[in-house]
């Protein structure tokens, strides 16, 4: 039988799920229900299981620890600082979700104590390094709207310009010109 020489860290996946709703962008956090961070608010996430991919983790996990199904997921960054967890060593892969807040209620599960929709402009100080993660998915979220059409899964099936003008002001944290988005869209 084989064996490793060297030690090897755990692996998770943290979620950043991204919701927009009365003109603001919101991200959802979850209060943690276990140590380390107890009562600390952070971001979805967990420990990936051998026998899954990636995906199939941070699916699963958003299901688990806030009940969310079937939403826009892509892979954000590998986070590998050495103390970023105090229990071991971890390295997490990184994802954004985008959802349509009127299809996703903030509903805690399994070791959540509490879920709920925050302002970005208003999110508490995060557990672990999950204050970094966000802030890579929001410059992330703000480059990738500017070339490819993701802000949609932000929005109800019907909508107005001006409202999808609105989710491009709060994402990009800019006022838009209205006669220039217009000729753009």
């Amino acid at each position: 039988m084989f064996s490793y020489k060297y030690p090897r860290p755990a692996l998770t996946v943290d979620c950043v799920v991204f919701g927009f709703d009365e003109g603001e962008l919101k991200v959802l956090s979850i209060e943690r229900g276990l140590e380390p961070f107890k009562g600390r608010w952070a971001l979805p996430g967990g420990f990936v299981r051998v026998d899954e991919t990636l995906d199939e983790a941070a699916r699963r996990e958003l299901e688990e620890e806030a009940g969310l199904k079937n939403v826009f997921l892509e892979q954000l960054y590998t986070f590998g600082e050495v103390e970023r967890d105090p229990r071991e060593r971890v390295v997490s892969v990184a994802h954004y979700a985008l959802v349509k807040l009127s299809e996703h209620e903030a509903k805690a599960a399994t070791d959540a104590a509490n879920a709920r929709w925050f302002a970005v402009s208003n999110v508490p100080k995060l557990a672990f390094d999950h204050g970094k993660i966000l802030a890579t998915a929001l410059a992330r979220l703000k480059a990738k709207v500017r070339y490819q059409p993701i802000g949609f899964e932000l929005l109800p099936p019907k909508f107005t310009l001006s409202h999808l003008q609105h989710l491009y002001e709060a994402i990009l944290e800019t006022k838009l010109d209205k006669r220039n988005f217009r000729k753009k869209c």
